[in-house]
């Protein structure tokens, strides 16, 4: 199996959120929590639409985008990550226009991890 290469994803002010192995992304604990699709489209490990992978790299959505996407077959469950013990530090983040959110930051319930989410009602 090739070993992929590892990138960090930032949130808020440039705090490290995940990591981005082309196309799965990971959260902290090396989970997967999302993939992205080769227009830079950001889904849940649901299929449902989280947002976008904007430069930075961070994971944002605008606030009345995504409830009208279509929810998509997510691809083959990934093996969990190796983090890397270091990371770079974040760029400077800009400023988010208004009617745009940080998901990793803001909304992170948006790409929960397979063990969490999507579940029946127990009634």
């Amino acid at each position: 199996m090739a070993v992929r290469a590892v990138y960090p994803v930032y949130a808020g002010r440039g705090e490290l959120a995940g990591y981005l192995a082309f196309p799965y992304l990971f959260n902290l604990a090396g989970e997967w929590i999302g993939w992205v699709t080769d227009d830079r489209q950001v889904y849940s490990v649901h299929g449902q639409y989280a947002g976008f992978l904007e430069k930075g790299p961070r994971v944002l959505r605008k606030i009345a985008q995504g409830f009208d996407q279509p929810r998509i077959k997510p691809p083959v469950k990934p093996s969990k990550i190796q983090v890397p013990s270091t990371s770079p530090l974040a760029p400077l983040m800009a400023e988010l226009p208004n009617g745009v959110i940080d998901v990793l930051h803001d909304a992170p319930d948006l790409l929960p991890t397979l063990d969490t989410g999507e579940r029946e009602d127990m009634d």
